[in-house]
């Protein structure tokens, strides 16, 4: 194991905390490309870092047809991948996750991209060290965030899940995007850490990610689907559960934004009593394969909902 992992671990020891309130890192250096608003990255739609439950990669074609061509800061507070934020690549933005230990991770990300590559490389590829990594719990941010990517590349079905108790669980999977020497991918680490510079990354609850929304931002909301049914694939895989209060509490804080004049575009559960929330909202149906399960004829078609404030 590298030494992040042995002197500076305590193996029993809990993950980071959530908190009500935020450990902020505001913006430091921006590259702004000021004639489109844009981060000057390479090209194209950039991958997330993570496979992240529910995550929304595989519906960006349908979601990026709903984006408005111009829009002032970019608000995301149930950030998980960052699919959509990575393939807009926005000057502005403002993230944030209930998870501490995964915004904790964008930060190292965005700050200290090449001490986590470095720590990354010396990280074997073998089910005995992916175990104990597993079993770990660094004392240093860049050693989380080294441990939480490595795992998250290295489990099966290439997946970052924990359980009710916030803890990983995942088994050991070899995942075909790495070869087997080297979970590490220096060049995909770079393009992220490009992305995030500049941006305020955020921990705790989605109104605190909120704060600030002004007319013309643009907010994407993409809640846990865990309310009233649990047929969509997703509920066993949250660690923590988002009520139905809380549900009608991200409505009306949406109803709020439109009102502001934001750009409000909501992800939620395909079923009735959601859509009852957001009345005034222009509703879509898309439609998506699950990727979670581990066979691949338990991943079925999933419908969710798509809520459009203007």
């Amino acid at each position: 194991l590298v030494p992040a992992f042995s002197p500076n671990s305590a193996a029993h020891s809990p993950i980071i905390p959530i908190q009500s309130h935020c450990r902020t890192v505001e913006a430091r250096g921006t590259m702004l490309d000021p004639a489109t608003s844009r981060l000057e990255v390479d090209p194209g739609p950039q991958k997330p870092l993570f496979r992240w439950p529910g995550g929304k990669r595989f519906l960006l074609p349908q979601i990026l047809r709903h984006v408005p061509n111009s829009f002032g800061r970019y608000y995301e507070p149930f950030f998980g991948g960052g699919a959509l934020f990575f393939s807009l690549q926005p000057a502005r933005a403002t993230i944030c996750d209930h998870n501490a230990e995964l915004m904790e991770c964008y930060v190292e990300v965005r700050d200290h991209p090449e001490e986590l590559i470095s720590l990354l490389q010396q990280m074997p590829n073998t089910e005995d060290n992916y175990y104990e990594v597993r079993a770990t719990r660094p004392r240093t941010p860049t050693g989380r965030a080294a441990r939480m990517i490595y795992l998250a590349k290295l489990a099966f079905n290439g997946i970052y899940r924990v359980n009710l108790k916030g803890e990983f669980n995942v088994p050991y999977g070899s995942h075909p995007d790495h070869p087997p020497s080297n979970p590490c991918d220096p060049a995909h680490v770079r393009a992220a850490s490009r992305i995030l510079q500049g941006q305020k990354i955020l921990a705790g609850d989605f109104a605190l990610g909120l704060k600030g929304c002004r007319n013309g931002d643009l907010v994407y909301l993409d809640p846990p689907y865990t309310v009233a049914h649990s047929n969509n694939g997703f509920v066993k895989y949250n660690a923590n559960i988002f009520s139905w209060d809380d549900q009608i509490r991200l409505a009306n804080t949406a109803q709020e934004l439109a009102g502001r004049g934001c750009h409000v575009i909501v992800s939620n559960a395909y079923h009735k009593t959601i859509h009852e929330l957001y009345d005034g909202f222009h509703r879509l149906t898309i439609s998506r394969s699950s990727r979670i399960a581990a066979a691949s004829d338990h991943r079925k078609a999933i419908h969710e909902y798509l809520f459009l404030s203007s």
